[in-house]
């Protein structure tokens, strides 16, 4: 039986190791590493040059999407994408016929997309769906078509597609569902953010500058390096000295915006 040499990337590693053990009865699998995130596995799969690759597309930094765009003008693997995309970007995969698991992974789902890969590496049809795979990460790289048939606004179109309106907070196999509206303010910990929610703080992997691109930017403003607040939560504001605020919640939780970051409270100045 040829083995089919198979590398597994995902950032949290209760995942990477949840998919190791699903895949171990799968005889003809073999597992020839993984990697916590984008970079090493472009290193990985350029210096492995594995059959099959399991690629979860949201990690921080560069992402499953940016992974697959690094190695472009290379001969790529069978790629697996693990996805949590709305029905848009479902559809879009769908379409060019590349494969997607939906997490969490359901073991049903997995063996269909394995027999799929035996089946492309058994007719010699991988660059056929490389090709389609580019064509792919070309198109989520544009607004997603909607059908006519679907009656929604325009304002609802662009909250779809450009902000988040929930968090999915994973913690020891848990998902916990954080609705953004919820959120009075956010600091940094290094490449953690603590989403603070009435009396919670709930932790999620992501850098400040990706966290800025996700939410809406009229809402939530950064009044420092490494804090962003809701303001529709703030209940006052103070100056201090050297250009420096004090702005108080409506929780009575007080928070320091840096003079660098003076623009984003224009509105109540």
């Amino acid at each position: 039986m040829k083995k089919i040499r198979t590398l597994l990337v995902d950032d949290e590693p209760l995942a990477l190791q949840g998919l190791n053990i699903r895949l171990k009865p799968f005889e003809d699998i073999e597992i020839v590493g993984t990697s916590s995130n984008g970079r090493e596995a472009v290193k990985k799969i350029r210096a492995e040059k594995p059959d099959l690759v399991f690629l979860d597309i949201q990690m921080p930094g560069m992402n499953g999407f940016d992974v697959v765009k690094a190695l472009a003008n290379e001969e790529l693997p069978i790629i697996i994408f693990a996805t949590a995309f709305d029905k848009y970007a479902i559809q879009a995969f769908d379409a060019h016929a590349s494969d997607y698991l939906l997490k969490p992974i359901e073991e049903e789902r997995l063996e269909q997309a394995i027999i799929k890969v035996r089946e492309q590496i058994s007719e010699h049809i991988a660059i056929e769906q490389n090709a389609r795979l580019i064509d792919l990460i070309r198109s989520l790289d544009t607004p997603p078509e909607i059908e006519l048939s679907e009656i929604l606004t325009l304002d609802d179109i662009a909250s779809k597609k450009q902000f988040e309106s929930h968090f999915n907070i994973k913690d020891r196999g848990e998902i916990t569902l954080v609705d953004v509206s919820t959120i009075e303010w956010i600091d940094a910990a290094g490449d953690y953010m603590c989403l603070h929610t009435s009396g919670k703080t709930h932790i999620l992997r992501e850098t400040m500058k990706n966290m800025e691109k996700r939410l809406e930017p009229d809402i939530f403003k950064r009044i420092h390096r490494s804090t962003i607040v809701n303001i529709n939560m703030i209940e006052k504001l103070a100056s201090n000295a050297g250009g420096k605020y004090l702005i108080t919640l409506k929780n009575g939780s007080e928070l320091q915006a840096s003079r660098y970051y003076r623009e984003a409270l224009k509105q109540f100045l």
